[in-house]
This record gives C-alpha cells, sequence and structure tokens, in this order.
C-alpha cells in the first residue's frame, strides 16, 4: 500500500472505528494499485449494526479537506475526493450481511435472490482486508461463506448458465441478420455469463469486473483450450461475426459439460 492511502486509511479508520455502530472495516483490493493507475480508488466497506450519522453530518466529519461529497439516494454511499485520491465509503448493514449468508448456507428457497444481485458482494466480505474489527462477527461470517454448500453452487450455476446459453442464441441471431449493435451487447452478456458459470463451477466468489479475465484464467477447472480460446474471442477484432459466433459456441459448448 502506497503511503498516500495509507495515510488516509488510517485517518478514516480512527474515525470510522469511533462510531458505537460500526461493526468492522474493510479495504477493497482497488486501494492496492499505485494511486496513478486509472483504476485505483479508496473503498471502505463499513459495516454497522445500529443507524449511522446521516450523510450532511458524515460529510462535516470526513474533514474540511473533502471535495465534490455526493451520497447515494439511499445514502448508505459516499464518494468524494482528496485531493487527487478518490475515496468511496460503502454502508452496509450486518443484520442484512447475516440475512444473506443464512440464504447461502441453508435457506436455499431463497436463494432467488442472490441469484439476481449475484456473489460479489460475498466476494467483497471474504477477501477485503479487514483494518477494524470490534468482535469475532466478520471472521464467523467469513467461515460460514468459506464453507458453502454443494446445493448453493448447482443453483447459482444453473441460473447463470442458463444466461450464457441465452446470450449464445443472442449471438446465432445477431449474426444471421449481421446485427453488430446486438451482437457486441450479447457478446458482453455472453463472455460475463460464461466467466460466471466458470466461477459456480470452482466454487468461487465472483470478483470485480476487471478482475474476472486474471482470475478466471487462473482457475483450477477450465476447459481443454479455454484460455486460448478465451483470448482469441476477446481479441480477434478482425474476424467476422460467423467466425466469432463458432468460437463463442465452442467455449460454451466445453462449458456446459464440465
Amino acid at each position: 500500500m502506497k503511503y498516500k492511502t495509507k495515510v488516509l486509511v488510517d485517518r478514516f479508520k480512527e474515525l470510522l472505528s469511533s462510531w458505537d455502530c460500526v461493526e468492522c472495516i474493510t479495504l477493497n483490493e482497488a486501494a492496492l494499485p499505485d494511486i496513478l493507475d486509472p483504476y485505483f480508488a479508496l473503498i471502505l466497506d463499513i459495516l454497522y449494526s445500529s443507524p449511522i450519522p446521516e450523510p450532511e453530518e458524515r460529510c462535516r466529519l470526513y474533514g474540511d479537506d473533502v471535495a465534490a461529497f455526493e451520497s447515494s439516494s439511499q445514502g448508505d454511499k459516499d464518494r468524494f475526493m482528496i485531493g487527487e485520491i478518490p475515496v468511496r465509503l460503502e454502508f452496509k448493514k450486518t443484520a442484512k450481511i447475516d440475512e444473506l449468508v443464512k440464504m447461502a448456507s441453508s435457506n436455499y428457497e431463497s436463494l432467488w435472490f442472490i441469484k439476481d444481485s449475484g456473489t460479489y458482494g460475498f466476494y467483497r466480505i471474504v477477501n477485503c482486508e479487514i483494518i477494524y474489527s470490534r468482535s469475532n462477527w466478520i471472521h464467523n461470517v467469513r467461515k460460514k461463506l468459506q464453507q458453502v454448500g454443494d446445493q448453493f453452487w448447482v443453483q447459482m450455476r444453473s441460473t447463470v448458465q442458463s444466461k450464457m446459453e441465452h446470450f449464445l442464441s443472442d449471438l446465432g441471431a445477431s449474426c444471421f441478420q449481421g446485427d453488430k449493435f446486438h451482437y457486441l451487447i450479447a457478446s458482453a452478456g455472453f463472455i460475463k455469463m460464461a466467466c460466471l458459470t466458470l466461477f459456480c463451477i470452482n466454487k468461487r466468489f465472483e470478483p470485480s469486473h476487471r478482475a474476472y479475465f486474471r482470475q478466471v484464467c487462473e482457475l483450477p477447472v477450465l476447459p481443454e483450450s479455454f484460455i486460448a480460446e478465451f483470448k482469441t474471442f476477446l481479441n480477434n477484432d478482425t474476424a467476422d461475426l460467423e467466425s466469432r459466433y463458432y468460437l463463442a459456441k465452442l467455449i460454451g459448448q466445453k462449458i456446459v459439460v464440465l
């Protein structure tokens, strides 16, 4: 972690941990690169158990050097700048996290809710760096998520694999019609759902979009020749639509039989 980043992390850790409502603070991996990296952002997840200050009060508490402050319509996400550093603070209720973890662990009839929202929230809980913890709550939550059963992954795979096949069908239709705009949209959807299916097969929570390519290529269980075919599909901008559709269909078929 760079010095400027650490100074700000320590500053917000001291401030936010002084609020009685705050149970845990985690640092997102987006803060690890150099601040000149275009993907860099200081992102903190603040997990709280009782009401937090209102946005206006939070802005005042953050300090006089805060610029361009804005809060989401629900008041649970604050964005602002401190010098050249973009800061994002995301407030999440511990009770809501407990509810979602229970769905993933045992309450399978409610999994439709997670299927719609995805598993990136779980990824952040498990992988973000804990910079403050008032109790063992976050460690207990992580343990439960690391022990999620096969039924969860089977149901999640079924959902995203079905979407992958739907986008593949759209690819074929747009190829037949010569519709490059629809083809581009379907191609993006197919790529994302193919990756999500592979994450489910490998029992991994989905990372941020910027980490999809690197992490999917590092998965232990992949179709034969997947990485080479995946790179070709992504990089072969000069190929005709029909050739790219054939390659996508080949990738999809190999994923389905895993």
